[in-house]
């Protein structure tokens, strides 16, 4: 598959904030492939574009995430209609999973999902994640948990999906991997940052042999309010651009 695209012709046919959306979903793609969470051209994220029409970008399915670009995303609608013309297809599982969030929550201005090794090891724990570091309690405090039902093509799967996340920002797909929900790109990005790495601790903690030690429930329930001050409000926001310029160092190219 060529990963030529016109991005002229893409820049031409938007404005300035569903460009500026598109750089930063370009970005989170490739930051997602330089943390080693990709799974080859699997797994996705989403956007959603400002405005009343509940459209939002995904992937080009059939590229890698690190070859992503802002021109290159596919604009889709709730019903997977592709809006603005694309030469690549979407991937019809990621649609599934992405417009039923999308659809519920329209607070959601990004939905990231991956089947990371660590991931999916703790979504077939039955514990599921345990509150034993300081970076888990985050995902913790707003954690839902959805199970398995095969690869996500049923349309009838999608009410059990909105319902199991409900207003949360952490989903563990049984058996499957993670998801994060963010107002933001930004957000979204922490939060599966939060959750990926409190994932790779456990198992590490667990690979010890000894007992674990949880973080006691009145701590776990104060710690949003923790999490505002040392992100000073900013939620993601206030690591992102530091996250571009190592980006930029590396490859610039997603900006296209």
């Amino acid at each position: 598959m060529s990963i030529a695209v016109d991005r002229v012709s893409v820049r031409e046919q938007i404005g300035d904030e569903e460009w500026q959306l598109r750089v930063n979903l370009a970005a989170c793609y490739r930051l997602v492939a330089m943390f080693g969470w990709d799974d080859l051209i699997f797994t996705h994220i989403s956007a959603r574009v400002p405005g009343p029409d509940d459209h939002f970008l995904i992937n080009a399915y059939g590229l890698l995430f690190e070859e992503m670009t802002a021109s290159s995303l596919v604009k889709v609608g709730l019903s997977g209609e592709i809006v603005l013309d694309s030469p690549y297809m979407i991937n019809p599982a990621g649609f599934t999973i992405h417009s039923a969030i999308h659809a519920a929550r329209h607070d959601a201005g990004c939905v990231l999902h991956t089947h990371t090794r660590a991931g999916v090891a703790v979504s077939a724990q039955a514990g599921g994640l345990l509150p034993i570091s300081q970076i888990a309690l985050l995902p913790f405090a707003s954690l839902a948990y959805h199970d398995y039902e095969g690869i996500a093509l049923n349309e009838d799967e999608k009410p059990r999906l909105v319902a199991d996340l409900g207003e949360r920002n952490f989903l563990i797909l049984r058996n499957h991997g993670l998801l994060t929900v963010g107002r933001s790109i930004e957000d979204a990005f922490l939060f599966m940052y939060a959750l990926e790495t409190a994932c790779q601790i456990q198992l590490a903690a667990q690979s010890g042999g000894t007992a674990l030690t949880e973080v006691s429930p009145a701590i776990v329930a104060g710690i949003q309010a923790q999490v505002e001050m040392v992100t000073k409000g900013m939620g993601g926001a206030l690591a992102w651009p530091a996250l571009l310029r190592k980006l930029d160092r590396r490859d610039p190219s997603y900006r296209t």
